[in-house]
């Protein structure tokens, strides 16, 4: 089994001290995990941080722990003991086939393996503060630490987390053969003035494009856009709120 949880820390990226979600997902048996940054924690990096801690770790967990988080529950019913799920969670449980339990309202312990995880994350990888230019970096140090985490022996066991890991392996389902697409999709129309909103914010398409249908494909990196099945304009993704991207070719 494993478990997921979220954490924040603080990082200096390209000279700017800043607050990152981070992801991680621990393995209670191997104590072995995996963390990624973001900028926010949201659907989009929920399932990011899926995708790329199952390629990690060469494999899917069974079975799988969370809060109740908004992204994975959209209501909680029968006194807390059944949960209605997003369509977002049940697109990548559908996808990767594993089990899902959700801890009791206010029993966040019932998790406590991840919990630790994301403390000794914060203790240990974001402190001192990381000074990296960018994602890629952050999350290349991060994925390092992983790894060498992987040769610590915990007290009690025979083995090193490594080793362990490949008892948890054995037990893991296979990897889908194509991952999981972690981007949303919207269809929505583009404005008389070339702009098509995502996420609370604006971005720009080729101006014969203008009141046209299109579908907006964003992940945790771009939005890209596409019109009658072709990719008309493509941006990085903005994380800050009512912005606007102008590509002045598109105009």
């Amino acid at each position: 089994m494993a478990q997921v949880d979220f954490g924040e820390a603080l990082v200096k990226l390209n000279g700017e001290l800043r607050k990152v979600a981070f992801f991680v997902m621990a393995l209670p048996h191997s104590d072995a995990s995996f963390v990624m940054a973001f900028e926010r924690e949201c659907t989009e990096t929920f399932w990011e941080g899926h995708v790329q801690a199952f390629e990690f770790f060469d494999g899917v967990a069974k079975r799988i722990s969370y809060d109740n988080t908004k992204i994975a529950v959209a209501k909680i019913i029968g006194g807390g003991k059944d949960r209605r799920l997003t369509r977002g969670f049940c697109q990548l449980k559908s996808h990767y086939l594993f089990d899902q339990h959700f801890c009791q309202v206010g029993r966040g312990n019932e998790k406590g393996v991840v919990e630790g995880r994301v403390k000794y994350t914060r203790l240990n990888s974001f402190v001192p503060v990381p000074q990296l230019r960018d994602f890629a970096e952050l999350n290349a140090h991060l994925r390092r630490c992983c790894l060498d985490d992987r040769q610590r022996r915990l007290r009690g066991q025979s083995g090193t987390k490594e080793q362990l890991l490949t008892e948890d392996q054995k037990a893991f389902l296979p990897l889908p053969v194509t991952p999981f697409a972690a981007c949303r999709q919207v269809s929505t129309t583009v404005s008389s003035l070339s702009l098509v909103r995502f996420d609370r914010n604006d971005y720009s398409v080729p101006v014969q494009w203008a009141h046209q249908s299109v579908v907006v494909k964003g992940d945790w990196l771009a939005v890209a856009l596409y019109a009658q099945g072709q990719e008309i304009a493509r941006h990085e993704r903005i994380w800050e709120k009512e912005q606007v991207c102008f590509e002045p070719l598109h105009y």
